[in-house]
Formats: structure tokens, C-alpha cells, sequence
């Protein structure tokens, strides 16, 4: 993860995640991204490091909210870091606070999800969930 000042475009500060995320993942061959990186330099960036780069693009045709391929896996990691309060506006004066910040919450996020994993939970019975009672 990478944060830069406001004034710097996702697509123009590509090639200094890649530079970061690169050695530590050379096993990574395909990036996924929106149309603000269907650029030139975007494309050559990723052609420079070794990697595929797929435009998610909006399905011809459709109007209002459509749930895109593998761009829901962004909005939903965005959605757990918004429920961090000191994420959910921007406090930081400097970026290395704000990329700590984010470190700190997905570690939080992980540790929560080692101590309490997901259980199976059995079907409720009973008009809650509309389902009829079973006979006795």
C-alpha cells in the first residue's frame, strides 16, 4: 500500500506501489484496475515489471449500481477500514501516518479474525426467520 498527497493521480503513482509490491511478491503476474489506469504509462509501468494489467470495465449497457468483477474486493477492504474511526476521515498531515494507519487497522482486522474465526451456526427455528415451528 502506498498513500500519496491528494495532488497525485492513482494511475500516476503506480509505478511506486509496484516498486514496493513487487520484490515482495515476485509470484504476482496480474494486477486488476479501473479505467483510470487504462494509460499508457500505466500499461508499460505494469509491461515493466512483469505484469498483466486487466481494465475492470462496467458492463455495456448497464445503468445505476452493478457489482463489477473483482472490483468488489477493493470496496469491500475499503469498507473495513472505514469502520476504523481514525480512518474514516483524513487526520494525517503526512503520508507515512496515514500508510501506518492502514497497516494498523488490516493487522487489527487479521488478529480479530485469528481469535475469533467463523462459526458454523445451526438454523434457528422458530417465525424469526419465517420459518414455521417444527411439529413437536
Amino acid at each position: 500500500m502506498v498513500v500519496h498527497a491528494a495532488d497525485i493521480q492513482d494511475a500516476d503513482g503506480l509505478g511506486d506501489l509496484l516498486r514496493r509490491v513487487k520484490p515482495l511478491y515476485n509470484w504476482l503476474r496480474t494486477m486488476f484496475a479501473d479505467s483510470i489506469y487504462n494509460r499508457l504509462d500505466a500499461l508499460l509501468t505494469c509491461f515493466l515489471f512483469g505484469l498483466t494489467l486487466v481494465i475492470v470495465r462496467r458492463a455495456a449497457g448497464s445503468t445505476g449500481f452493478v457489482v463489477q468483477p473483482r472490483r468488489w474486493v477493493v470496496e469491500r477492504s475499503l469498507g473495513w477500514l472505514g469502520r476504523w474511526r481514525r480512518l474514516s476521515r483524513d487526520y494525517e498531515k503526512l503520508p507515512e501516518v496515514s500508510e501506518a494507519m492502514v497497516t494498523l487497522a488490516m493487522i487489527r482486522l487479521m488478529l480479530h479474525r485469528l481469535v475469533h474465526p467463523p462459526r458454523k451456526r445451526l438454523p434457528t427455528h422458530g417465525r424469526r426467520n419465517g420459518l414455521r415451528r417444527p411439529p413437536c
